[in-house]
């Protein structure tokens, strides 16, 4: 390898060509399909993703690798590379410029672990939603986001409010050059739900403040947050059917949704006389 993994970028590069191949199998890429890759590195998984005949389009943060890629890829037609941070660049201008977003694409990447809440985050709330979303990450943040309800995070309800989430396998710490600290597993997302500032904002507010002190009941976050009676949330936890002394992370998706838009209900009623 002549281009040495940077670790304030959190490169580890996948170079296991059978974990690369069941990528492009779960990612069920076909010729025609276009293809946005976040970190493609050192171009294993973009030469792939190529060969099938789909049009590729990856960002790098990395000059080096930028310079690296675009030697790589010189006469390949149907790939391009562009330099830049998924977390800096206008992604819906990204897409609409390349066409992708008129024309349907899927995401596929091995994405930088320390930032995949906000990849995540960043791709499920586009406009133009992917029709689906392979990533590699972390198998322990794999695990938390395909949680089910009694071991569920504020990570894991975002996730999973706007797409069905699946862990489709594990990859060993072996499969990367340099070999990282942890092992990694390859996780689908399926986008559900368009993301809608207005009705998202006020089911992620009483998500977080539901998960605002992991110790305490729901009963007890929801009240303290919105200033609430305990009696009022109580008489809302009665009409949904959930029990008094729950917790945050034994929600469902359904009930969060259906808790938030009676707390938004409550917060907008003055209290009885």
């Amino acid at each position: 390898m002549d281009t040495k993994a940077k670790k304030s970028l959190g490169q580890n590069f996948l170079m296991d060509q059978s974990v690369i191949d069941r990528i492009l199998s779960v990612a069920e890429v076909h010729e025609h399909d276009r293809i946005f890759e976040i970190g493609p590195g050192m171009g294993a998984l973009t030469q792939a993703l190529s060969q099938t005949g789909a049009s590729v389009l990856a960002i790098e943060i990395d000059q080096q690798l930028v310079e690296r890629l675009n030697r790589i890829f010189v006469q390949s037609e149907n790939v391009s590379i562009l330099e830049g941070s998924i977390l800096d660049v206008n992604v819906e201008e990204l897409l609409a410029h390349a066409g992708y977003e008129y024309q349907g694409y899927k995401v596929v990447a091995n994405i930088p672990y320390y930032i995949t809440a906000p990849i995540i985050r960043i791709l499920l709330s586009l406009r133009s939603q992917a029709s689906s979303i392979t990533l590699m990450v972390q198998d322990e943040v794999a695990e938390r986001i395909v949680a089910k309800p009694g071991s569920m995070s504020i990570l894991s309800v975002m996730v999973q409010y706007y797409a069905e989430a699946e862990k489709c396998f594990f990859v060993p710490r072996t499969a990367f050059d340099p070999v990282p600290a942890v092992d990694s597993a390859v996780l689908k997302l399926i986008p559900k739900h368009r993301f809608q500032a207005s009705e998202d904002r006020h089911v992620f507010r009483v998500v977080r403040a539901g998960f605002s002190a992991r110790r305490k009941t729901l009963a007890n976050n929801l009240t303290n947050a919105f200033h609430l009676e305990r009696a009022r949330i109580e008489r809302l936890f009665a009409a949904l059917g959930i029990e008094p002394m729950i917790r945050a992370q034994e929600l469902s998706i359904a009930e969060w949704r259906a808790l938030a838009d009676l707390v938004a209900g409550e917060i907008d009623t003055p209290p009885a006389e």
